[in-house]
């Protein structure tokens, strides 16, 4: 069957593409894109965008093991409802995504979902820092990169280790940036804010010394690293350096990050509890500069859904994690697209074409021929944040009953379409 989408405003940076006119799907695959197309059934996108889907390669599923937090099927479905058709799991899971059976189990629990399921694998066994996990039997069954996300590994040497492995089979390591005898026992970012409020914080220098030494490996070893979660003006410099000095360095930044400040925790909110923890107004700046220049290439959710019991308690027990996943394109746009800051085909960009090629995959464009993955959306429509209607299991956000602004309409994969 030939669907057709009808009069809407096509925006795929991978092609070059921004106009009004229509698509055709036919076979899970765009077929056509033009004006006065046919099709068996047609759709009305009339001022609504049609943009590529949207690619999160950075997203806790939980699953195994922590199910009461998240399953691999309801990040499928909070993904479909942020408009989001690929997404990419991180290995902390219970156990580890360590070894080509939980994998493989993670892959195949992902294929009965209506999105695209990617794993990574972790950098070490047990996530421990101790010991490389099995990165070649993990490449055989399926993973897409190799990432000590949540539990970033200390050692230079090991880490060092794991990035030539990791080079051998051309996958992308991505890395969670913290030197945790900076960060031991803290709550949020060091600074004015943490002084008035006697909370325990951690210094910027965190960040940026595992950014630094990460970058300093990069350049030894050559392996492809990408940066997760940039959040603070000096890790954004450091990249600019490195980029600068043709070291193969990526990087993302989350959108709570150029839209939220540590002044979210004023009121011990724990559902303000990250990690990286939320920064200051000039943080803010230099990561919303650094995406706008290209020195920060993705915008990516960290999606990390918790269970209630484990963020409404007191703010130095809660969990670190905020969800992302059904409003990461609204607080985008809200953010940086109707503050001027940057146009919608840029950051479009920022979130299909370029985490697709920072991880290789054949996703992120409209071009014929290309899998029929969309997200069309409203970008001028004002919505009020409501997590009881989240389809995550996490409802742990500051955003809940605050407006933004653009709104998925639909989202479609492979040409099935699901409406909101």
């Amino acid at each position: 069957m030939r669907k057709l989408f009808k009069n809407g405003h096509i925006i795929d940076p991978a092609s070059s593409t921004d106009r009004v006119c229509d698509i055709v799907i036919e076979d899970g695959k765009v077929a056509e894109i033009g004006e006065n197309l046919s099709g068996d059934e047609v759709i009305d996108c009339s001022g609504y965008v049609i943009a590529p889907g949207l690619v999160d390669m950075h997203v806790h599923m939980r699953e195994p093991g922590q199910e009461n937090k998240e399953t691999i099927a309801t990040a499928a479905q909070a993904a479909l409802a942020g408009g989001v058709t690929t997404i990419l799991g991180m290995p902390n899971t219970v156990p580890a995504a360590d070894n080509a059976s939980v994998v493989t189990f993670i892959l195949s629990q992902g294929a009965k979902t209506p999105v695209n399921v990617l794993t990574t694998g972790a950098a070490t066994k047990s996530n421990a820092g101790k010991e490389m996990a099995e990165i070649g039997l993990m490449f055989e069954a399926g993973i897409t990169a190799v990432s000590d996300d949540a539990f970033p590994v200390q050692n230079s040497d090991l880490m060092r280790r794991v990035m030539e492995y990791t080079k051998m089979f051309d996958l992308p390591i991505l890395l969670h940036c913290e030197d945790k005898d900076l960060t031991m026992g803290t709550v949020m970012n060091e600074g004015a804010v943490s002084t008035h409020l006697g909370l325990a914080a951690s210094p910027k220098a965190a960040e940026e010394i595992a950014v630094r030494r990460n970058i300093a490996l990069c350049e030894l070893t050559g392996c492809r690293t990408h940066i997760q979660h940039v959040s603070c003006a000096g890790s954004v410099e450091a990249v600019r350096l490195a980029k600068s000095k043709g070291i193969p360095v990526t990087a993302e930044t989350c959108p709570q990050y150029f839209s939220l400040t540590e002044k979210e925790l004023e009121t011990y909110n724990p559902a303000a509890k990250v990690n990286p923890p939320l920064r200051t107004d000039e943080d803010v700046e230099a990561v919303k500069a650094g995406l706008k220049d290209g020195t920060l290439d993705v915008i990516a959710t960290d999606h990390a859904p918790h269970a209630a019991e484990d963020k409404d308690v007191e703010i130095m027990y809660a969990a670190f994690g905020m969800t992302g996943l059904e409003t990461s394109l609204a607080l985008s746009i809200t953010s940086l697209v109707k503050t001027g800051f940057m146009t919608l085909p840029e950051l479009i960009a920022l979130m299909t074409a370029a985490p697709a090629k920072v991880l290789g995959i054949d996703k992120g464009t409209l071009a014929p021929g290309a899998d029929g993955d969309m997200v069309v959306f409203d970008p001028d429509e004002e919505w009020t944040v409501d997590v009881t209607k989240f389809r995550s299991k996490g409802k742990n956000t500051v955003l809940d009953g605050r407006k933004l602004t653009g709104k998925v309409k639909m989202t479609v994969v492979g040409g099935d379409v699901y409406k909101f």
